[in-house]
């Protein structure tokens, strides 16, 4: 049976586990501890708590139990003291508290949802992002990095607080996976703040297993404008120390003009600049059902998205070519 371990955050994995875990296939997500925003964030800062929320959601990508368990997982309170949380990550908070151990909190949520695979945090330590643009500003904290729109102008660094090692588990996956999937996501906030995290990036200049980006959909205004396929590369070859990928996954179809409209704010498609590289793989990708707003939910979600059916297909064709 092929390894196929995941890397990345937030929605992206959600994606990509979706599709996936449909094949024969050991399928592992690791996943960054960045996250400090909504939910996650109140409960990182009240109780003291590893975030999360990416790895609620790679559970629920990953359970084979009943919609309700995977409903209830993602329901968030609408109201009261506990209005916007979802008790996904309260059960994992909870969790981590009786256990006194966030992996093992994971590890016993993994068993209440039947998940097929494993979910893996790339640090078991506390962190904080931190970035510091040119202007000296310092954003402090993932969300404060979502929502800047000054990281064009250009960056010093960026972080991680304290600096962590990463979890030897993730690791060891790494090293022994046939397939390594780094992306979708944000750049600076779900797939960067990983190889910030010490051993990573090593592990996959030195694993053996072959590795695919999934280029994002959208470029993000004020952090990635009119970044290409090649612009998103070089960033990336920056933290791992060099370009490791060998099939490199492009959306080439367009969504509806109505949301190319709506997203004008927001930013436009990455564009293709890569076609002459034998490492890349075009193919149809958007999702043709528009995403459920869940109630209670304090964040903007993208409608623009990628179709985990799709992404699984172009991802197995990798799979069973070797």
């Amino acid at each position: 049976m092929k390894k196929v371990v995941v890397i990345g955050g937030g929605t992206g994995n959600f994606t990509v586990l979706s599709g996936l875990k449909k094949y024969n296939i050991d399928l592992s997500a690791i996943v960054s501890m960045a996250d400090d925003g909504g939910s996650t964030g109140i409960l990182r800062d009240e109780l003291g708590v590893l975030p999360p929320g990416d790895v609620r959601q790679c559970l629920v990508a990953l359970s084979d139990s009943s919609r309700l368990m995977r409903s209830l997982m993602n329901y968030r309170f609408e109201n009261g003291s506990l209005q916007g949380h979802s008790f996904g990550n309260l059960l994992l908070s909870a969790l981590e508290k009786v256990t006194g151990s966030f992996e093992k909190a994971v590890e016993e949520a993994g068993k209440i949802l039947s998940i097929k695979g494993k979910v893996i945090p790339v640090t078991t330590h506390e962190v904080r992002l931190q970035m510091i643009l040119n202007n000296g500003k310092v954003l402090q904290g993932e969300k404060e990095v979502h929502l800047s729109t000054e990281i064009h102008k250009g960056y010093k660094s960026i972080y991680l607080e304290p600096f962590p090692q990463a979890n030897p588990h993730a690791i060891s996956e790494i090293m022994n996976a046939d397939l390594v999937v780094f992306g979708p996501g944000g750049l600076y906030t779900s797939l960067i703040p990983n190889l910030l995290v010490e051993g990573v990036g090593k592990a996959l200049r030195e694993t053996k297993a072959k590795k695919v980006f999934i280029v994002n959909l959208m470029n993000k205004k004020g952090q990635t404008p009119k970044f290409t396929v090649k612009d998103h590369l070089n960033e990336l070859k920056k933290y791992v120390g060099k370009d490791v990928f060998d099939y490199i996954i492009v959306n080439n179809s367009e969504p509806p003009k109505e949301l190319i409209d709506d997203y004008a704010e927001e930013g436009e498609m990455v564009k293709n600049d890569l076609k002459n590289d034998v490492r890349v793989l075009e193919a149809s990708l958007l999702s043709n059902e528009l995403k459920e707003v869940q109630k209670g939910d304090t964040l903007k979600r993208n409608l623009i998205r990628h179709d985990s059916q799709k992404l699984a297909n172009e991802l197995m064709k990798i799979v069973d070519s070797f």
